[in-house]
């Protein structure tokens, strides 16, 4: 419950607050990236991936959308398996989901003929998302996991 709480309240600060703000390089943080990150830390991998799958359809279809139903719950769910597993303890985790993500859905993109994957993304957006998401991770990764005993091996 605490969970699809914080990623809705994600998704709506996202949509409403971040993607209206001009930030240097033109790219944005995506919190909600980092709200299924933290959630699946804490929750393992089966809820992650479940987590990632619903947030991923919930991103798909809010507005405004360019892409395909289903291309961000895919990637989403990848991710929140992936973070749900946390191997290498939760800052590795963090960092190869926050690599993985943006990389991913650029590839998925390309597998089914999106225009707006170009080599131009590829080089000058996507450096730019994953370093303003790799700044504010901490705060965000904090959010979602605090009061809950994370599960890692560290």
């Amino acid at each position: 419950m605490i969970g699809g709480f914080s990623v809705v309240l994600a998704l709506l600060a996202q949509v409403m607050l971040v993607n209206r703000v001009a930030l240097p390089g033109g790219g944005a943080p995506d919190l909600v990236l980092l709200a299924v990150i933290g959630i699946a830390l804490t929750r393992g991998a089966a809820p992650g991936a479940v987590l990632g799958f619903c947030t991923g359809l919930l991103v798909d279809v809010m507005p405004p959308t360019a892409h395909l139903v289903g291309q961000y719950a895919f990637v989403l769910a990848l991710v929140g398996y992936i973070a749900g597993r946390g191997a290498g303890g939760p800052v590795t985790t963090v960092v190869l989901c926050v690599l993985m993500a943006p990389l991913l859905a650029a590839a998925v993109g390309g597998l089914i003929s999106d225009p707006r994957v170009t080599m131009a993304t590829l080089t000058e957006q996507v450096p730019v998302t994953i370093v303003y998401t790799l700044l504010v991770s901490p705060i965000v990764i904090w959010l979602t996991t605090r009061g809950r005993q994370a599960r890692f091996s560290t």
